[in-house]
């Protein structure tokens, strides 16, 4: 089948790895730990599922709407280089730009979505199609969502082990890489915008 042919273990590896920075979820432990104190057992099965599920319906429903909108992949993926660039400058700084609102409810909302599938992940998952081959941004999600269960499933442990120190060193680390991944999706894109409009 033409859909194995597009197989790749290094777009699945960098698909999984952009997402596994977006999404954050060893720096989102504190925020799970405290959900969990508030409302109880968090459901770490149905959350990750309903995340997971989310990032792949968005990533072919998401570019129907674009080409609705009228918005070409390229600028999209431009536009998705600024949202990254800007979670990735929260992570880096300790400073917080996009003020989120108070949790409301357990595994689904806030835990699936924003905090997981959010608007970042979102944009992310649908700027990766302007580079990689649609299997493999699935096969990284799905990577991710195994990954998001594990720490939902270990959150308390995974607080206690590494401590707030170690978390905060990997956030800023994960930003760092975030920042270079979002400046080369910019570049990128915007060269095949800039090549579209000459030969155009």
């Amino acid at each position: 089948m033409e859909i194995f042919n597009d197989f790749s273990i290094k777009e699945i590896f960098t698909c999984f790895m952009v997402l596994f920075a977006v999404i954050d979820i060893i720096g989102s432990v504190p925020i799970v730990v405290s959900l969990q104190q508030k409302f109880g057992q968090i459901e770490a099965g149905k959350a990750s599922l309903t995340a997971g599920a989310i990032m792949i319906v968005f990533l072919f429903v998401g570019n129907k709407i674009l080409k609705l909108i009228g918005v070409d992949v390229n600028s999209f993926a431009i536009a998705g280089a600024f949202v990254i660039f800007i979670i990735a400058l929260e992570m880096i700084l300790g400073i917080e730009i996009n003020k989120t609102t108070e949790a409301k409810a357990a595994s689904i909302v806030p835990i699936a979505f924003p905090l997981v599938a959010g608007a970042g992940t979102l944009t992310t998952t649908l700027s990766l199609r302007a580079e990689f081959h649609d299997i493999n941004i699935i096969l990284g999600i799905v990577l991710n969502t195994i990954f998001v269960y594990l720490v939902l499933k270990s959150a308390k442990w995974l607080e206690n082990k590494m401590g707030e120190a170690t978390l905060s060193i990997l956030q800023k680390v994960f930003g760092i890489i975030l920042l270079a991944i979002s400046i080369k999706l910019f570049t990128a894109n915007f060269a095949q915008l800039v090549q579209n409009y000459i030969n155009f």
